[in-house]
């Protein structure tokens, strides 16, 4: 089983590392300039949280936290930054036409290694492996930064599945948590597609870099597990007010409303909301998805409004002594004393013991 975690943890951060130098490759490319092949520096961030995840956790997740996620994160956003600053200095027809005029080139030379496989064997192999690299870097570069985004999601779904699990959170929370990832990479590409391309949004920069911080700050909720996980209450906390039993109690629903409401659905609206009203960018897409962000707010806004009145109706509902408000039946009912015993005596003046109690003498009813 050890081995089994260990081999799901170097894997993972195998694919988290490849995709990064992908994209350090790519943007060194569009550039055609070598400094930014500085950028693969931030994977040596990688190998460090590798090593002290297998020094001190043999592999396994932490608490509420992915620190291999955020790393990751750090890998491969400025690479899209770039490129999305980049985005549109190329014309993607004016590449098809060099392509076009390319390509019986590209199919003599398949034609050659074809012919040439039976006598060369092996070196066939290194030489079809760099046409296909030539013919993967001449693809358009909106396509190519199309495709960084949508694999960067993907990678970021099925590193969490394949990453191992910590103490702290069962497989029934992660599958839930997977199936929030889907809906919410889905949401978050679908945010820098319909926005960016735009020629308003394109020619400005300012803000093209506000909707990429708005993208990057709805990735950080990746890492987090706290939506899912489900924290038992003790006691002890119960007994010490309204607001500290309605967190205790209702944490991860707390948790998901917040990164809802202020890292995904929230900001998108407001972003899209700026694009139509100041901006006069409209379509019909982005219409849909300002009103689609609009809606999911407001349910959990909602959702929050009926968490408060269960937890008020639950607190209401609960005797007073859990509440540190300690009265007179609810402790003559700790104490052995029934309410009616209690009361009958508090309206004639008698002193009811308490059971297991000595009676003294002045303890003793006295008389009429």
């Amino acid at each position: 089983m050890e081995g089994l975690v260990l081999f799901n943890a170097l894997v993972t951060r195998l694919l988290f590392l490849l995709h990064s130098l992908v994209g350090v490759w790519r943007v060194a490319k569009v550039y055609e300039e070598p400094r930014y092949w500085l950028l693969a520096m931030l994977t040596l961030l990688l190998f460090l949280e590798t090593a002290l995840t297998l020094k001190f956790k043999r592999g396994r997740g932490y608490k509420w936290f992915s620190p291999a996620i955020f790393v990751y994160l750090i890998n491969i956003v400025p690479s899209l930054w770039i490129l999305e600053v980049h985005h549109g200095t190329q014309s993607c027809s004016s590449q098809s036409e060099g392509m076009s005029q390319n390509t019986s080139s590209k199919e003599d030379v398949n034609q050659t290694l074809m012919l040439n496989e039976q006598t060369h064997g092996g070196d066939d192999l290194f030489e079809a492996a760099r046409v296909f690299i030539h013919n993967l870097s001449e693809v358009c570069e909106k396509d190519w930064t199309l495709a960084l985004h949508q694999t960067l999601l993907l990678m970021l779904i099925i590193g969490r599945w394949l990453l191992p699990i910590g103490g702290t959170i069962t497989r029934h929370q992660l599958s839930e948590l997977l199936l929030m990832f889907v809906g919410t990479a889905a949401d978050i590409l679908e945010f820098t597609s319909e926005t960016l391309k735009e020629k308003n949004v394109r020619n400005n920069f300012v803000l093209v870099c506000a909707i990429l911080f708005i993208w990057t700050w709805g990735l950080l909720q990746f890492p987090l597990d706290l939506a899912v996980q489900h924290e038992v209450c003790p006691s002890s906390l119960r007994a010490r007010g309204f607001p500290t039993q309605f967190f205790c109690q209702y944490s991860a629903d707390l948790w998901n409303i917040g990164i809802t409401v202020f890292i995904q659905d929230g900001p998108f609206l407001i972003v899209r909301l700026i694009l139509m009203i100041y901006f006069n960018v409209t379509n019909q897409m982005l219409v849909f998805f300002a009103v689609k962000n609009f809606l999911v707010v407001m349910l959990h806004l909602y959702r929050l409004v009926v968490l408060v009145l269960v937890a008020r109706a639950s607190l209401q509902s609960q005797p007073q002594v859990l509440r540190g408000e300690h009265s007179g039946p609810i402790d003559a009912a700790e104490s052995g004393v029934s309410p009616g015993d209690w009361e009958r005596g508090s309206k004639e003046g008698v002193v009811v013991p308490l059971r297991g109690s000595p009676v003294t003498s002045d303890d003793s009813y006295p008389t009429p």
